[in-house]
């Protein structure tokens, strides 16, 4: 039976979203034309308990602008599930916080983007940074521990040092990071994406602010397309640098998803390409057994894990265990899986050659959730100079690091 591996799911409550975030995957705003009842969500609670899952992440577009949302996190925690929630903040009330706490929820992160006009801008309103300094304060004054998810690019990457402080300050215990990718509003601003060469000297940082968190006792948690094998890959994927990648978990150890029905196998995937169908249709018990889309790494630990692998990812030595990465940042640049140009070790090993690759777009996304264009790889000398038409290449020059940083 294969449901047993299903351990985690990520649970978009709603699309409806009180920002306009210039990075959001789904283009979240509006609610979906026919999301989940009320009474579907909980008997879709009885399913994921039935499955084997043991945590669930509530999600939006934002969570609480659904009116059932506490509601549905109750039942989660009722039926033994631990049940967390993800929030962009803004305008999250004190009786919203003591509800959640109600409603048997122990932790929340708050997403923050860079500092004050970074995340403004990259969120769409302004005050919204403010305004999750005040949601996490909030959490903490109603018994709910507060962690901090960062999108890492162009725009947010050099604030980074800045922002641990300030999240060290509001009393996080935890701050987990991703790698923006193309998918949905990003997929229009190539813009703010990294290069892969900038990943030479991101990571070098991450390793600092990483060090710095282990001594204040606050956890760092690397995302899915966070890493692969450079120097800093234990520090970075477990606080007692004992972890390293081993492959997407999509299907195998999570689920996602969407308001209306849909699962997938992560949250983050593409729709059109992996959904695996609609839990109003089908039970959840008959997707897990049946559904291809959620068995797409059926293969992990296998000699055939790494057949799907292409580029530059089919002659790695570290194919067989890695499996070309993170499938949601392989698939939004290049319309399918399995040679990431998101990684370290791949990144240090054009350095070693005197190349670099640089990803430039040459299809733009068709405009819905969870969509994305297409990009091509330019393989060039590391000594060239950078395209008078791309914006500035990001340095360790360009890393803020706060006069108080050693403090």
């Amino acid at each position: 039976m294969t449901a047993s591996r299903r351990t985690y799911a990520v649970w978009e409550l709603t699309l409806a979203c009180n920002l306009a975030c210039g990075h959001c995957g789904s283009r979240a705003g509006q609610a979906r034309q026919a999301e989940l009842t009320t009474a579907q969500a909980l008997d879709l609670v009885a399913q994921l308990k039935e499955a084997g899952v043991d945590e669930v992440t509530l999600i939006g577009g934002e969570a609480f602008l659904r009116r059932d949302w506490l509601t549905i996190a109750a039942e989660i925690t009722r039926l033994g599930m631990a049940c967390t929630l993800t929030t962009g903040g803004y305008r999250m009330s004190a009786a919203m916080a003591r509800g959640l706490r109600a409603a048997g929820v122990e932790q929340c992160s708050v997403s923050v983007d860079g500092m004050t006009d970074t995340h403004d801008r990259l969120r769409g309103r302004a005050g919204s940074w403010d305004s999750c300094f005040v949601t996490m304060r909030r959490l903490r004054d109603a018994g709910i521990a507060a962690t901090c998810n960062t999108q890492i690019n162009r725009l947010t990457a050099p604030e980074l040092p800045g922002l641990y402080l300030a999240l060290r300050a509001a009393g996080i215990v935890a701050w987990q990071w991703q790698l923006t990718v193309p998918m949905g509003n990003a997929a229009d601003r190539s813009e703010i994406l990294l290069q892969p060469v900038e990943l030479l000297d991101v990571f070098p940082m991450l390793a600092r602010v990483a060090r710095r968190a282990a001594a204040d006792g606050i956890g760092i948690h690397a995302g899915n397309n966070i890493g692969y094998y450079g120097p800093y890959e234990r520090l970075l994927r477990s606080p007692g640098g004992t972890a390293f990648w081993t492959g997407c978990q999509a299907g195998l150890t999570t689920l996602g998803i969407e308001a209306d029905g849909t699962i997938k196998g992560c949250p983050s995937l593409p729709t059109e390409d992996y959904a695996a169908g609609d839990i109003r249709e089908r039970r959840l018990a008959d997707l897990l057994r049946d559904a291809p889309a959620l068995a797409i790494n059926m293969a992990a630990g296998t000699a055939a894990s790494a057949e799907g692998t292409w580029g530059f990812c089919r002659s790695c030595e570290y194919a067989d265990v890695c499996r070309g990465g993170c499938t949601w940042t392989a698939h939004t640049f290049f319309g399918r899986a399995g040679n990431n140009p998101y990684c370290h070790h791949r990144a240090l090993t054009h350095q070693r050659a005197g190349t670099r690759e640089r990803l430039v777009q040459i299809a733009r996304a068709p405009g819905v959730p969870f969509d994305h264009g297409l990009f091509e790889i330019v393989r060039e000398d590391l000594t060239a100079g950078w395209p008078a038409e791309e914006r500035p290449r990001l340095t360790a020059e360009d890393i803020l690091w706060p006069p108080a940083w050693d403090n």
